[in-house]
């Protein structure tokens, strides 16, 4: 006998490869019933993938396919709809919570169950590709913008956490915002008429630097024949070359890193650079030296007033080389503005604050010196010059009837003003 127990000269049966189980059908979606969705043509679903041969090829990284669910992507274009037309910032998809809206900085529940984890991920999986879900299941975090088309743009961010895959939409604007459609005065203009050195756009997450930067570029693109390249994470506004011709290149899907744009940028002939987050040392002292060598450069920080902005920029410098920093940014710095939303008195809007230093040489000594808390002084006397205190922007608010006064009192530098 054999060691598997045939008789000896006897063939042995040939091996044959399993048929592929086919993929357990996702679990329905309820759709949630305050809406009417639009029809929408089902994904198809992907053919199992083919039995390897004998003799495979080196194996590639692994692919994940996403989990797809008609229903579930229903309800998620049914949702982004309704935040668009509700006016909402945001639409949060938090697994164990029942999807919310951030409407006029508040959020707002939804009428709808809690979301289990199955369907979180059904939910998280229905508007994006395979790569995008690869990279996802890769890193347990993933950023990017959707195009639902006549519904618009979406930034996404997919995440993993303690209850499960979870998701957030932020609402992009169909059309670019001019300076007037953001409470922004006509003035701000003069920070497109440059032709090199640093400008930057300063506030906390959620203010509207975003947009502020997208009306400021479509300016420049309006009005300029220059070369305009932007870094972002991801894209958010889409920008058609008017006057200008627009490059605008994403991370981890046109470039690898913010570093690795901005050098790149500085090969490709740009006029303008646009730098969506300045987040490290790397990128801040591309960005300082691109504006010195004759580029006009736009950037953001999470910064919430001009005299913050200057210390944050240098203070991730070494110590011994900020006397150096400190002479260049004296000499490129063109403009910030720092800038914060805040909401009506009956709480149905929001209205931007704002804060702006203008270069002068007086601002310039201040930096180069290290003394940038004599700042303030500047500003209060600077207004014939453009300049603008938060406090000031916030007084003019409470004038007009934009603003309550108790509000306008948790965030003021001096509260006293609105006693």
């Amino acid at each position: 006998m054999n060691a598997d127990g045939s008789a000896p000269g006897a063939a042995s049966p040939t091996a044959q490869a399993p048929e592929p189980a086919p993929p357990p059908a996702p679990e329905p979606v309820p759709e949630p019933e305050p809406f009417e969705p639009d029809a929408i043509e089902p994904a198809e679903r992907p053919a199992p993938e083919p039995v390897a041969a004998v003799a495979a090829e080196p194996k590639q990284p692994k692919r994940h396919r996403r989990p797809v669910d008609p229903t579930a992507r229903k309800t998620m274009t049914a949702l982004l709809k309704k935040a668009r037309e509700s006016g909402a910032s945001d639409l949060h998809m938090s697994c164990g919570a029942k999807p919310f809206f951030r409407l006029h900085g508040q959020i707002q529940f939804l009428n709808m169950q809690p979301i289990t984890p199955k369907q979180g991920e059904l939910y998280a999986a229905a508007l994006v590709s395979d790569e995008e879900w690869s990279l996802f299941r890769e890193r347990n975090d993933w950023d990017g913008s959707i195009d639902l088309g006549s519904l618009g743009r979406f930034r996404a961010n997919l995440l993993r956490q303690r209850r499960g895959i979870s998701a957030v939409y932020r609402v992009i604007n169909n059309k670019i915002p001019t300076l007037a459609e953001l409470g922004l005065p006509e003035s701000f203009e003069r920070f497109t008429t440059f032709h090199q050195g640093l400008v930057l756009v300063t506030g906390a997450a959620g203010s509207g630097k975003s947009s502020t930067l997208a009306a400021l570029i479509e300016l420049v693109n309006q009005n300029r024949k220059d070369h305009i390249i932007t870094m972002e994470d991801p894209i958010e506004y889409v920008f058609e070359g008017k006057q200008c011709n627009v490059t605008q290149r994403q991370i981890d899907v046109h470039t690898l890193s913010w570093g690795n744009a901005l050098r790149a940028a500085l090969r490709e002939d740009p006029d303008v650079i646009m730098i969506g987050e300045m987040r490290d040392l790397d990128t801040v002292q591309l960005a300082i030296t691109a504006a010195e060598t004759g580029h006009l450069v736009y950037g953001t920080l999470h910064t919430t007033s001009a005299t913050r902005t200057i210390d944050r920029l240098l203070d991730v410098f070494p110590p011994g080389e900020q006397s150096q920093i400190r002479a260049m940014v004296s000499e490129s710095l063109k403009g910030i503005i720092s800038q914060m939303l805040v909401p009506t008195p009956d709480g149905k809007g929001r209205n931007c604050a704002y804060e702006v230093l203008v270069w002068t040489p007086a601002v310039a000594n201040l930096i180069r010196e290290g003394t940038t808390y004599k700042l303030t002084s500047v500003l209060q006397t600077g207004k014939k010059l453009g300049m603008v205190m938060m406090d000031e922007s916030l007084k003019r608010l409470v004038q007009e009837g934009k603003l309550s006064k108790e509000y306008a009192r948790t965030v003021a530098t001096n509260p006293k003003l609105f006693n």
